[in-house]
């Protein structure tokens, strides 16, 4: 066995280097995006028999690789039913990769940086007082992905972004406060939208439907997300998954002013 191995690794070539980088790289990618699902279990089942695979073909065991090399090929339409929900969002997470938004010349904006500042003075003010009065919101600007799939699923507002507007569709009594507004290209696109919701298991469990909401579309698009929350007004926001909980408003819009490459110099406190 190891004079084998020995012999496999004297023809080690660069082009089996970036092979297995590739996988490596692809199989974190999974990790990540399982991690804290149910999901990551089966996952590890999968990896544990492709391992017993390669090590049945190295050694030559013939009845045990055919054994085996059935049951993966038999599995793989099994798989693709179980793991439906995951192909979908690792397909999205890949799609949304900036390496791909180079190819496509989307990584650079195109917008005037300065048509940001009156949306991010709006939606700064509107978080900052929805937080003192303990209104929840959850709020999601779009970037590059259009959102017409959630956008669909809520009321059509097409308007002009501003701090009453916002502050109006969350109020408790209005009939569009529940559910998400989408803005897209300087307008409030959508409200009452609804949102896949995260199933990680490691999310802390004193997170809502509001953060699990802004966790699972940060995840699936590159959508950032701002969510106020009813029970503590905290203000949070999420990216690529990520959520940063109980930010200030002037932290909020520092956050803003350099996703969207607004360059400003802040001008006293908001009102």
């Amino acid at each position: 066995m190891v004079n084998l191995l020995m012999f496999e690794f004297l023809h080690f070539r660069v082009a089996d280097f970036i092979d297995i980088l590739l996988v490596a790289v692809i199989l974190y990618e999974l990790y990540s995006l399982l991690k804290g699902t149910t999901a990551l279990k089966i996952f590890w089942g999968i990896a544990t028999i492709f391992l017993f695979y390669l090590f049945a073909s190295l050694l030559h065991l013939d009845l045990m690789t055919k054994l085996l090399s059935q049951v993966m090929s038999v599995g793989v339409i099994a798989l693709i039913v179980v793991f439906q929900p995951e192909i979908r969002s690792f397909l999205l997470f890949l799609g949304n990769r900036k390496f791909f938004k180079i190819i496509n010349g989307q990584l650079i904006r195109k917008d005037n940086p300065q048509d940001f500042v009156e949306d991010i003075d709006s939606i700064v003010r509107a978080c900052k007082r929805m937080s003192g009065t303990l209104t929840g919101a959850l709020i999601v600007i779009a970037r590059d992905n259009p959102l017409d799939e959630y956008i669909k699923t809520g009321e059509k507002i097409d308007a002009r972004v501003s701090r009453e507007l916002i502050e109006n569709i969350f109020f408790k009594n209005s009939p569009l406060h529940d559910g998400a507004v989408i803005i897209k290209n300087h307008r409030i696109d959508a409200a009452r939208c609804i949102l896949p919701v995260s199933r990680t298991e490691d999310i802390s469990s004193d997170l809502g439907l509001r953060h699990r909401s802004a966790i699972g579309i940060s995840t699936m698009t590159d959508a950032l997300v701002i969510v106020v929350s009813e029970q503590t007004g905290y203000i949070s926001v999420c990216d690529e998954g990520k959520l940063s909980r109980n930010v200030s408003p002037l932290v909020l819009k520092q956050i803003l002013t350099e996703d969207f490459l607004v360059i400003e110099k802040t001008k006293g406190s908001d009102k």
